[in-house]
């Protein structure tokens, strides 16, 4: 199991390698963003600006599948957003590993299950407060949780909790998994410089590459789920 510091934010305690990657994730995303959006044009626009009209027009196919709402732009930015971050999260640890004195000071924000819990748990909160909103709290409550019998209400408790959890989890055990093994790979690679560097290489190469794939798959995935339990607080009918 890695070591890393811990320090304290805003009252909470988070690990060294976790934050010093966040703050990288929130500043990527915002160059990518900033870059495209820079010069936009019609007649002639930039890589930069096809490759985010490519994400917003992937993102609208996934919430336009889940969600018909009236509001459906801003589910589209919020969409886009979750799906950067998540991606880039996901993507994050996969080129290096840094460790000073011992410390791993690198890492996958999404390889923290602090991290997936919390996430989950905002977009959850924020699908209620967005049904509440839209419905009103007394049919939101009669939609939600009483149809189509009362004698439902303790199971869509229960559901929340799980639908929370297993969001979270199932973004965390895919990358926690991937780097746990990437950093097998690279400490048997270098067990018999140079000998096992002729396996190790190679092995980390197409792990990475496989890594990338779990990586956006799980962001997809993310999104989608998240979009489909929005869909459950949002719509009145399913």
């Amino acid at each position: 199991m890695e070591e890393t510091r811990i320090i304290n934010v805003l009252g909470l305690s988070i690990g060294m390698n976790t934050f010093i990657a966040l703050v990288a994730t929130i500043i990527l995303i915002w160059v990518f963003c900033f870059v495209s959006t820079r010069n936009l044009s019609v007649d002639n626009p930039s890589k930069a600006q096809l490759l985010l009209e490519w994400v917003l027009d992937f993102v609208r196919g996934l919430v336009g599948g889940a969600i018909s709402d009236s509001k459906v732009q801003m589910y589209n930015l919020l969409g886009m957003t979750l799906l950067l971050f998540v991606f880039v999260s996901n993507m994050i640890g996969l080129g290096f590993i840094l460790t000073v004195d011992h410390y791993s000071l690198w890492k996958s924000p999404t390889a923290d299950p602090i991290v997936c819990l919390a996430l989950a748990l905002i977009m959850i909160i924020m699908s209620h407060f967005l049904g509440v909103d839209k419905l009103g709290f007394k049919k939101y409550v009669v939609i939600g949780y009483m149809q189509p019998s009362p004698i439902m209400f303790p199971i869509k408790i229960i559901e929340e909790f799980t639908n929370t959890l297993t969001l979270a989890l199932r973004l965390y055990g895919n990358i926690f998994a991937g780097e746990v093994l990437l950093g097998l790979i690279a400490q048997m690679g270098g067990i018999f410089f140079p000998v096992t560097w002729v396996i190790g290489v190679p092995l980390q190469m197409v792990w990475q590459g496989f890594s990338l794939f779990i990586g956006a798959i799980q962001a997809y995935i993310f999104v989608t789920l998240t979009m489909v339990y929005l869909s459950h607080k949002v719509e009145t009918e399913h």
